[in-house]
């Protein structure tokens, strides 16, 4: 079976080693890179199943190639890492596109489990048996990870496919923010986590025509949010 590539983009070394060496032992093929330049170089050749960038690093800084390579359609799941452990940060890093943020110093082990869990949502099946939905002008292929408005393809990132696959999937039901982000299992929660809020705004401004008023994504005081898939009317 062909391993999961995995690309490690860290300009600190001794990380770097440390997380190739030990993804590696769980199985993996792993590339690394010291920066943007060289994250490039292997982009150029090969894109990878999910990709680990380190936030602070010179020349381009991650949050710049987040924003850029999320700017390709269909690219792959991206794991942020930074000395910045601060709520804003990881909000930061979310709306910049990632699908985790993890703060150094880390695990590696929590490392692996936040790879596998967002790999394991990244997964898809053979396109002759994906799973389409459509609601209003949009059809969503949610094994391809595609969504299209009247043809059109609309980019997306896969913390908002994964969000927008749950929707979906549970049409017409209340569901909490606690709820909302035990299925996502990606961030570390505290009670005053508002990340989940910040992918459903990101998500609105893809899907809705007045994201200050929408028609899909409601929001239920009290309870958290409602996918109405026939919008209103």
């Amino acid at each position: 079976m062909e391993k999961d590539i995995i690309y490690v983009t860290d300009d600190d070394p001794g990380i770097r080693d440390l997380v190739a060496e030990y993804l590696a032992g769980q199985g993996y093929a792993v590339e690394t890179a010291e920066d943007a330049v060289s994250l490039d170089r292997l982009l150029a050749a090969r894109l990878p199943d999910l990709l680990v960038l380190d936030w602070m690093m010179p020349g381009e800084d991650g949050l710049s190639v987040a924003r850029r390579l999320r700017a390709q359609p269909g690219f792959p799941p991206i794991i942020m890492l930074s000395a910045k452990g601060e709520d804003i940060d990881r909000i930061i890093g979310l709306e910049v596109g990632a699908d985790d943020y993890l703060p150094k110093p880390f695990n590696p082990r929590e490392l692996l489990a936040r790879i596998r869990a967002v790999m394991r949502r990244h997964g898809g099946a053979a396109a002759e048996t994906a799973r389409r939905v459509q609601f209003g002008p949009f059809s969503a292929n949610l094994d391809a990870r595609t969504l299209s408005r009247d043809g059109a393809e609309i980019t997306l990132t896969g913390g908002e496919y994964e969000l927008l696959e749950i929707f979906v999937t549970h049409a017409n039901r209340a569901l909490s923010r606690d709820w909302l982000m035990d299925q996502l299992r990606g961030f570390e929660r505290d009670p005053f986590d508002r990340s989940i809020d910040v992918r459903v705004n990101r998500l609105r401004k893809k899907i809705e025509d007045d994201p200050a008023n929408p028609a899909y994504i409601r929001t239920q005081r009290g309870q958290g949010y409602l996918f109405v898939p026939q919008g209103k009317g």
